[in-house]
């Protein structure tokens, strides 16, 4: 199968450190090269993959701080890509929203668009105008609010379990973590409350976009004091595993529906349980009592740390191994294409 894959252009596949979709992309990439399919990935100049590179920036976005208008470069790949679509692809995926629906409707060459983000009261209008567009979610709760769109199938994000070491103990003395976008939505002041109630040290690592550089500096800066609340920056994926898997817990207090949540799956492939809000997947992700805890209020996040700590390390490394493999992913989104593509030629 000719496929081109479409990632977005702010971070390079993969993320240097932080990117969740560009991640997702490497590994779907690379694992459909592995299998024997012919695929270009679209996506910035420094990028690294098994798959033909096509790109229009030498690098990141992000990187390039005389960049001042960021989605051009977005319209430019699009535009050839879809320019040669029907001669070079059997089918596109692209990753990056809701800017390729335009593009998608006016080609043959089918494409199936992965939604890694929530809804918004904008982007809902545009995806009523391009229904028939076949999409992916990412999780069943991603489907609402209902929109009558076109969802052809549900594929859970994957990782590469071998690179998440097994951590069959938490380092001692114990600590919390907490990884992610230091951002309202992700929960970081709540993460904060939620240690200092426990009696526990935190280590939080993540970026601050620009967009949130005055949350982190009027809300979470001021309860870091490097000692019980450590914030340790941006950090390398070898340096994430350690401080997931040396964790006793894992907190991940959303006050946002989460499409996914990838860090869930990242803790407890390392052996490490989650306690989570109740929000969007999180019900989808952890096994309840199993692997973590899905809660209701930080009150129940915090009454649940003592509790968490005693459930089996084992058992969360093999749940995320049987459900939430790269293998297993790669599975589902080639079935996707198939369905996509049968369904095209029977028109």
């Amino acid at each position: 199968m000719r496929i081109a894959q479409l990632s977005p252009l702010w971070e390079r596949v993969p993320p240097f450190r932080y990117g969740g979709i560009e991640l997702i992309v490497k590994l779907l990439t690379d694992e459909l090269v592995r299998r024997g399919h012919e695929v270009t990935l679209f996506a910035s100049g420094d990028s690294i993959t098994t798959a033909k590179l096509h790109s229009v920036h030498d690098k990141a976005l992000r990187l390039d701080s005389s960049i001042q208008e960021p989605d051009i470069y977005h319209q430019i790949i699009l535009s050839e890509l879809y320019q040669e679509a029907h001669a070079n692809f059997d089918i596109i995926h692209s990753h990056i929203g809701y800017a390729a629906l335009p593009y998608s409707s006016f080609v043959k060459t089918p494409t199936v668009h992965t939604l890694h983000g929530a809804f918004t009261s904008e982007s809902a209008l545009i995806h009523r105008r391009f229904a028939e567009q076949p999409l992916i979610s990412i999780s069943k709760a991603q489907q609402e609010p209902c929109l009558d769109l076109n969802y052809v199938h549900t594929v859970y994000n994957g990782i590469d379990t071998a690179v998440y070491s097994f951590y069959s103990e938490p380092t001692q003395p114990s600590y919390l973590a907490f990884v992610g976008r230091i951002s309202p939505q992700k929960g970081a002041v709540e993460a904060i409350q939620i240690a200092r109630a426990a009696g526990l040290p935190l280590k939080m690592a993540g970026k601050v976009d620009v967009v949130d550089v005055d949350y982190y500096r009027e809300k979470v800066e001021p309860l870091i004091d490097g000692e019980q609340i450590q914030y340790l920056g941006e950090i390398s994926h070898e340096d994430k595993v350690r401080l997931l898997g040396e964790a006793t817990v894992t907190l991940f207090p959303i006050t946002w529906r989460e499409p996914f949540g990838l860090v869930m799956i990242e803790s407890m492939a390392t052996g490490t349980p989650v306690i989570a809000m109740n929000n969007g997947s999180v019900p989808e992700v952890i096994a309840h009592r199993k692997t973590g805890f899905v809660c209701e209020s930080l009150e129940e996040m915090i009454e649940m740390v003592p509790k968490a700590t005693k459930l089996e390390r084992q058992t969360c490394r093999e749940y995320v191994v049987s459900r939430f493999s790269l293998e297993s992913m790669t599975d589902e989104y080639e079935k996707a294409y198939s369905m996509v593509l049968n369904s095209t030629q029977s028109l």
